[in-house]
């Protein structure tokens, strides 16, 4: 049996262009004599998408889209994803459902069973788990149907009721098929191999997994769809963070036709720290989930230019070299906006870095647009000491410049805080937090800098004085970043046991960190939720990423 998957990447809501897509497939598939070919989760309409499923004609076009797409399932079998109405039992209206399509009918439906309501996902809003489960027959095979999470749990899940693999090997099945949309981050892919592997041997039967690729606001979908045999051998991996189609020979003894791939195995809790970063082998896949998600982010936006305030520093460094690499040279604009507080390297630095990559950028000094805003204030400022205020004045007038021209030419302006700023609120709201996507929103500086020497593994792009040189906001004379956080190299670690890993002040200390630091850095993670969720969509890279995933109370008081 000739069985195909079809790793796409969707666009939420556009009909038109998710058929294109799915038929233009089916036709090369068939073309091949494919018996089946296999599409990801919620295909149809694109994955998540959320709220819309709440209104009616969402619905009917997702209806209407599989009739389209049956009329080409004559001569293959054609399995996609779409919502189906609940019209027998009772609670939500919807299943999240797997269509099995041929000889142009819809033949057999699979819903869902074990719906996630985790991090990004909240599907028991709008889907009602599968109440029944069976297989289906297709030229001589019986075909056991799942979707995403239904092989997560493992039957073990203490959440799910049941495990709709155990139902569907009551009628022994011949083959696993099961269609996803499950998102990427730097722990996932071997985590993934490992679970798609444990459900080959503990049922003994082939699986063909097929992930989304490409990118939702937030969230990136890395495909990477898996094919494994009956005896718990990869034999197929599509590629990461692309399209592709791919054909495999199912042989009747349940096994699969070509070479056996790198077995899988479970990720240790080392492996999953990314702070050992200078040797950290995830940065490559890193660089390409946020490459991707800028491309689909402007793509699926309908906008092609990008502009970015340019300081000299890593973060804007970083962020200009993955926005040229996502978009073109051309279609970024770099904006240097030196103050009287800023060094005169980080200037030179930051045209170095734009004559190298070859984009266009301009000067636009702000002192005296800074020093007429002071003379506007001094009649409320009063000769108070200089302070922070001061300093946010001078971010915010960069941030109004960005928006200016951003509005004028129709630029998106990207956003270059990381995450350590911005789980410490080291950030200046309507300031340097402005802009429409957060490239760096889920990097910690030390992630930061090994995207910079990621980015320079085959030449110097970003200057070396800029990897080297310390951290500053440049808000005042001789300022560092050191003066109002810890070394990014401890922070990190803390800032990494108690977001990623969800760990207590009490279990955080207990790693040898010391008592005062730990305090004082989750009191300033929870006291700067408020600016946090004024904040743009950010680009999730780690397993628990602020926004959509992370849902803290602005004014909650857990820590003091």
């Amino acid at each position: 049996m000739k069985i195909f998957l079809a790793q796409q990447n969707y666009h939420i809501g556009n009909f038109d262009n998710n058929i294109q897509k799915i038929i233009c497939a089916i036709e090369e598939a068939k073309k091949q004599q494919g018996d089946i070919i296999v599409f990801s989760e919620l295909c149809v309409c694109g994955y998540p998408p959320r709220d819309f499923l709440e209104f009616d004609d969402f619905i009917n076009k997702c209806h209407a889209a599989v009739e389209q797409i049956k009329e080409h399932a004559d001569t293959i079998a054609v399995i996609i994803g779409a919502p189906d109405k609940n019209n027998i039992a009772k609670g939500k209206d919807l299943f999240n459902a797997a269509y099995f399509l041929y000889d142009k009918t819809i033949k057999a439906i699979a819903h869902k069973t074990c719906l996630p309501t985790y991090d990004v996902f909240d599907e028991n809003r709008y889907f009602e788990p599968a109440y029944e489960w069976n297989v289906v027959e297709f030229k001589g095979k019986k075909l056991a149907i799942t979707i995403c999470e239904d092989i997560w749990n493992l039957g073990d899940n203490p959440l799910y009721r049941i495990c709709p693999m155990d139902e569907l090997m009551k009628q022994q099945p011949d083959i696993m098929i099961n269609i996803s949309a499950s998102p990427f981050d730097y722990t996932h892919d071997e985590d993934r191999k490992a679970v798609v592997k444990a459900t080959v041997m503990k049922y003994k039967l082939p699986m063909f997994y097929c992930n989304a690729t490409g990118s939702q606001t937030e969230i990136v979908f890395d495909g990477a769809s898996l094919v494994f045999d009956k005896a718990a051998n990869l034999c197929g991996q599509l590629p990461s963070f692309q399209s592709a189609l791919q054909s495999f020979i199912l042989k009747d003894d349940g096994m699969i036709d070509g070479p056996v791939i790198e077995p899988a195995h479970q990720v240790s809790d080392k492996e999953l720290n990314p702070l050992t970063l200078e040797e950290n082998l995830n940065t490559g896949k890193i660089y390409a989930a946020i490459v991707m998600s800028i491309k689909d982010y402007f793509f699926k936006m309908g906008f092609t230019k990008a502009i970015i305030g340019s300081s000299g520093g890593i973060d804007s460094a970083v962020t200009i070299s993955l926005a040229c690499e996502a978009l073109g040279t051309a279609n970024v604009r770099a904006v240097l906006m030196p103050s009287q507080y800023s060094t005169g390297h980080s200037v030179t630095d930051a045209e170095k870095l734009s004559k190298t990559l070859g984009n266009p950028y301009d000067i636009l000094p702000i002192k005296n647009i800074y020093e007429a805003f002071l003379t506007e204030l001094k009649p409320i400022f009063n000769d108070l000491p200089f302070s922070i205020a001061e300093e946010n004045i001078q971010s915010r007038t960069r941030g109004n410049l960005l928006m200016a021209i951003a509005n004028k030419f129709g630029y998106i302006l990207l956003n270059t805080s990381n995450k350590s700023e911005l789980a410490t609120g080291y950030g200046t709201l309507y300031g340097d937090m402005a802009g429409g996507l957060g490239v760096l929103g889920d990097c910690y500086k030390l992630q930061v800098y090994s995207l910079a020497k990621y980015i320079n593994r085959n030449g110097e792009i970003i200057p070396e004085n800029i990897i080297n040189k310390a951290p500053s906001a440049e808000l005042r004379p001789g300022q560092k970043d050191a003066d109002s956080l810890p070394d990014y190299t401890i922070l990190d670690k803390i800032l990494y046991q108690y977001i990623e890993r969800r760990m207590g002040p009490k279990e955080i200390k207990a790693q040898g960190f010391d008592a005062g630091l730990v305090d004082r850095i989750l009191k300033m993670v929870n006291m700067n939720e408020y600016k946090r969720n004024q904040f743009c969509p950010i680009i999730r890279i780690s397993p628990k990423a602020f926004g959509v995933g992370r849902r803290v109370p602005i004014v909650g008081k857990y820590l003091s």
